[in-house]
């Protein structure tokens, strides 16, 4: 466990899947959490699992800039401390194609939401930790930031970007003692990767557990991970433990990144 006590911290896409995770992790390590999302019913039920007190919901769009202030001003408020100590940028979404077939307004809704999103609640937050002489920003990136996938160029495109503007931001505010990180995972067992996996397993097999073990078949620890399974990376980025540490772009990814698929097939059928 890590020492979030005393710190408060804004994870935006908090109502599913990992967001909601890193919540509950925040909350365990000592935090304070808001959590933020365009569905409020889906945040509600978050806070309903969290400790009285230790969490605040704020319904928001991250690709409106009004609501990313107010997202980060209420933070503000409920931290009491008029600061704002962690940032997660995790609001995340895919909208699959080629470059042929994807329409323009899809490709803008993917790059607005995976990547303007979290430079608008950068701009927001930023003047915040620079007053208090420090803060810790966790962009959630993706392997697909670093790697590509079969039609997922708006998405795999967005996530690079958010490692870039990640690098960017640790440069520009290291000097203000702001640590700026991206966590790259692989696949996660969430609602966003389900967009993937529904249609996989019904091409491969009868249940989602076929397309999970198909999808994940040539990655070293031949699964995909469970949301808790990022957290403590998360937990670690956002405490005082990794102090020492701005820029970086952190695969957890069960080793997908270091095959090469056409030798894993080879391997899978000699041992």
């Amino acid at each position: 466990m890590m020492d979030l006590k005393g710190k408060v911290a804004l994870i935006t896409g908090g109502g599913t899947g990992l967001g909601t995770a890193i919540a509950q992790r925040f909350v365990k390590d000592g935090a304070k959490v808001v959590i933020s999302g365009r569905r409020k019913e889906k945040l509600e039920q978050v806070a309903k699992t969290l400790p009285k007190g230790s969490v605040l919901v704020v319904q928001g769009d991250v690709t409106k800039e009004a609501d990313a202030k107010r997202m980060v001003e209420e933070t503000v408020k409920f931290g009491g401390k008029g600061k704002i100590d962690i940032l997660v940028n995790n609001a995340a979404h895919d909208i699959k194609g080629n470059v042929i077939d994807l329409k323009p307004d899809d490709w803008r809704t993917v790059i607005d939401i995976n990547l303007t999103g979290p430079f608008l609640m950068m701009q927001q937050a930023l003047p915040f930790m620079i007053k208090a002489k420090g803060g810790s920003i966790i962009n959630i990136a993706s392997l697909g930031g670093t790697r590509c996938r079969p039609v997922c160029p708006a998405y795999c495109t967005s996530k690079a970007g958010l490692i870039m503007l990640t690098q960017q931001t640790a440069l520009d505010y290291g000097k203000y003692q702001v640590r700026v990180n991206a966590v790259c995972p692989g696949g996660i067992d969430t609602e966003l990767l389900d967009e993937m996996i529904i249609p996989l397993s019904k091409a491969v097999g009868k249940t989602k557990q076929d397309g999970l073990d198909y999808f994940s078949k040539d990655v070293p620890l031949r699964r995909v991970s469970r949301p808790e399974e990022i957290t403590g990376l998360c937990s670690y980025l956002a405490s005082d433990e990794s102090a020492f540490m701005t820029g970086s772009a952190l695969l957890i990814d069960g080793g997908a990144a270091i095959v090469d698929v056409s030798g894993a097939a080879v391997s899978s059928k000699l041992g």
